[in-house]
């Protein structure tokens, strides 16, 4: 079975959002694509993962905190469902 490049799966996009630093200490950044509650489509070219004050595992929820490209703050920390993950770094999540 040949592997598709622009696919990533989900458990593998999980794992690249939980590295929170490289070796030389800097925040990685990762782009990401979720659906909302309503349905509509949410784009974060610059992102990180941060927490939550809940369960993330048991809830099913990620962090994300969207940034410019140094790295700073934009708005709010947004609770995303791992269902709901569309695009990971510009690769189309998979189960």
């Amino acid at each position: 079975m040949e592997k598709d490049v622009n696919t990533i799966r989900r458990v593998d996009a999980l794992r690249q959002m939980e590295i929170r630093e490289d070796q030389f200490g800097k925040r990685v950044l990762f782009s990401i694509q979720f659906y909302t509650k309503e349905g509509e489509v949410v784009s974060m070219s610059h992102a990180y993962t941060c927490g939550l004050r809940q369960d993330m595992k048991s809830n099913r929820i990620r962090g994300i905190q969207q940034c410019d490209a140094n790295g700073n703050k934009i708005g709010h920390v947004v609770a995303v469902s791992i269902d709901n993950i569309r695009m990971f770094n510009q690769k189309q999540v998979v189960i």
